[in-house]
């Protein structure tokens, strides 16, 4: 196997961590925010609410996270 392979595998086998969480609803909120934009031609101003709205949405999956922990 190439060492690549290997990496790939590893960083895929990772559980998701904080930092993660809050990446990937930034990121799933710039794609929201770019379709709204495109359709209603007004792209800039989406992709800022989408990054903030994936912002705070990927804040609150942290802090819920912390919660559990504290919890068990």
């Amino acid at each position: 196997m190439a060492q690549n392979d290997l990496h790939f595998r590893a960083v895929s086998n990772k559980k998701m961590n904080k930092g993660n969480k809050l990446g990937a609803a930034i990121v799933i909120g710039i794609g929201i925010g770019t379709a709204v934009g495109v359709a209603t031609d007004n792209l800039g101003l989406w992709i800022a609410v989408g990054v903030a709205i994936g912002a705070g949405v990927g804040t609150n999956f942290m802090q819920r996270g912390n919660k559990k922990d504290k919890d068990d």
